[in-house]
């Protein structure tokens, strides 16, 4: 009898313990909602320390430097592009093989104040990215998501630019996490 009590004052317990941190697990939860509105943001909270010019320049003739304006890319505001130098590699073409080296920093994280660690290919030459341009029937040019294309639409290969890119443009990591990030791109053509 002791024993079945003990048995059942441990299994009550148990199920206290469990229903606490189901609870617990889901109130930690944010819904997708909740994250798409963090990022939107973090976003304004950037974009609010910038010039933004809500659309394209007449023949591409974009303000170039570190204090230009981000330029916003596309209709749903996922792209803003700032331009650090334009370019003189002649404009990328369909399919081109396009290489490229950049650093990012995590927009969450900064909006946040919290440490900033920059990631990316810019300091390891043996770390070579690449996407073909515009072909999306590519799993290796869909990895690096749509955003990191979008200025070569306007730029000639060379370019450096700065981009602001919406999880939505991402890579599949940032629209699973719901994560913008701030980056530093240079795009080179293939020499083969």
């Amino acid at each position: 009898m002791k024993i079945m009590k003990t048995v059942k004052l441990l299994c009550s317990a148990m199920a206290l313990l469990i229903s606490a941190l189901v609870a617990t697990s889901c109130e930690d939860t944010k819904s997708y909602a909740e994250l798409l509105d963090e990022e939107n943001e973090a976003v304004d909270k950037f974009l609010e320390t910038q010039t933004v010019i809500e659309s394209i320049p007449a023949d591409n003739n974009f303000q170039v430097g570190k204090n230009a304006p981000y330029y916003k890319l596309d209709e749903d505001g996922y792209v803003y592009m700032q331009v650090l130098h334009k370019g003189d590699g002649g404009m990328a073409k369909y399919n081109d093989v396009i290489f490229f080296r950049y650093s990012r920093m995590n927009i969450l994280t900064w909006a946040d104040g919290g440490d900033q660690i920059i990631s990316g290919n810019d300091d390891n030459v043996s770390q070579a990215y690449s996407f073909n341009f515009q072909n999306t029937t590519l799993s290796s040019t869909t990895q690096y998501g749509t955003g990191i294309q979008e200025p070569l639409k306007y730029l000639e290969l060379n370019c450096q630019v700065n981009l602001l890119i919406k999880s939505k443009a991402g890579t599949l990591s940032e629209l699973t996490s719901v994560t913008p990030y701030l980056y530093n791109v240079r795009y080179f053509p293939s020499n083969i």
